[in-house]
């Protein structure tokens, strides 16, 4: 019976391998993003395999933003509709899953290297998690910054189904005096270039919560999104979620590969939030998600009927923690009303809410949402900044015409 349940198990990695088609991502419509300075029109394409319409930020290497509608009404989103962000050009576009090897050195006891049979024979795990890429809404930043201009859809929550990190590092046993474990994936560096590699401490690596994924809603991996392995780091940015993983180094010291000590890093000041223009500041690598919402089922610039109640309903997140409550306001943050809250899906996922807003006098208004989260995090209405354009997580709010 466990060989049948592993053959099984094979059977949705795909034995026969899976593979990515380079295709040209030509635009079949434009997307108004609503950046503040302008130039927020963005293509949407179906071009690129095994995702729907996506928001194309960049064609090489891909950078697809989720439309809005697809986060409506669910917790979970569609995995062809659920952003890509990769570094470099050279992507892996197809996997023989047959010789694949993730292979564990570095401060271990015995260097391994397993495959995707070893590692689906192992006890399996399940989470839902939130990705969200550390620049999501650079965009609205303004003064503008450089990067993608990202505006709400570089996140997407997922059910992710893998192994422990600590129970793949047990089998090749950590070495006493390790500090750090590094992760790597399939994409490759321009020469010259570093490779894409991210670390956490020895502590967080074993924690526990750390998966290697290789299912996510149900099915394997989407190539885009990292087949046939991915890392999930729960509650902390995407540039953690080693896609295609490969490799795993266990190191006696910190990291101080370009991707940790130059790159991804945040002012230490509170919000990670500096004066505009502001150089020379101390700056950490970025780390745990803060809590954010928004409103789905309307856009910026909806009408609805005067003297008439509506219905409106979003997502909320936590971020390293789950959603307490979630309020609204019509009248510029004057006043806040509770919103009911759909079931918990875990801690590090979204969280569903909708409400019912009375019936208005016709006019102009804007709806607000905010979360708080259960450390007693509350989103604030001032954006911050930061030349990066990370962790944007100001109260959102869209307007409203009633006539």
């Amino acid at each position: 019976m466990a060989e049948m349940d592993r053959r099984r198990a094979l059977g949705l990695i795909g034995l026969g391998g899976a593979g990515l088609a380079t295709a040209p991502a030509w635009a079949q419509a434009l997307a108004d993003l609503g950046l503040p300075g302008g130039n927020g029109s963005r293509p949407l394409t179906t071009a690129f395999p095994g995702k729907g319409a996506m928001i194309l930020q960049r064609g090489r290497a891909p950078l697809l933003e989720t439309p809005l509608e697809a986060f409506d009404g669910t917790v979970f989103t569609p995995n062809d509709r659920f952003f890509v962000r990769w570094h470099y050009d050279d992507i892996p576009t197809s996997v023989d899953v047959t010789r694949f090897r993730l292979r564990v050195g570095g401060a271990v006891r015995q260097p391994i290297a397993l495959s995707l049979a070893d590692l689906l024979a192992m006890p399996r795990v399940e989470l839902a998690a939130i990705n969200q890429c550390s620049g999501n809404s650079r965009g609205h930043f303004f003064p503008r910054v450089p990067g993608a201009q990202w505006s709400n859809g570089a996140i997407g929550n997922a059910k992710w189904v893998g192994v422990r990190l600590k129970d793949v590092l047990d089998r090749a046993g950590v070495a006493p005096g390790a500090a750090a474990v590094r992760l790597g994936g399939l994409d490759k560096p321009p020469p010259g270039a570093p490779a894409f590699e991210k670390s956490l401490a020895i502590d967080h690596a074993r924690d526990g919560e750390v998966m290697i994924a290789f299912q996510m809603n149900g099915a394997q991996l989407p190539m885009l999104n990292g087949f046939p392995l991915r890392l999930v780091v729960p509650g902390w940015y995407s540039t953690y979620w080693i896609k295609a993983l490969d490799r795993i180094e266990v190191l006696t010291t910190p990291d101080t590969g370009y991707w940790m000590d130059k790159a991804y890093r945040i002012p230490t000041a509170p919000r990670a939030n500096v004066a505009p223009g502001a150089k020379d500041f101390p700056t950490v690598p970025i780390n745990r998600m803060v809590p954010r919402s928004f409103v789905t089922n309307m856009a910026d610039g909806a009408s609805v009927m005067a003297n008439s109640p509506f219905f409106v309903r979003g997502l909320a997140m936590g971020g390293a923690s789950g959603v307490a409550r979630v309020d609204l306001s019509m009248d510029g943050g004057a006043s806040w009303h509770a919103a009911p809250l759909g079931p918990d899906e875990g801690k590090y996922g979204f969280r569903l809410w909708n409400a019912t807003i009375p019936a208005l006098k016709p006019g102009s208004y804007h709806l607000a949402v905010r979360c708080t989260n259960t450390a007693g995090e509350t989103q604030v209405a001032d954006p911050i900044w930061n030349p990066s354009g990370f962790m944007r997580s100001a109260i959102e709010s869209i307007a409203v015409r009633v006539a």
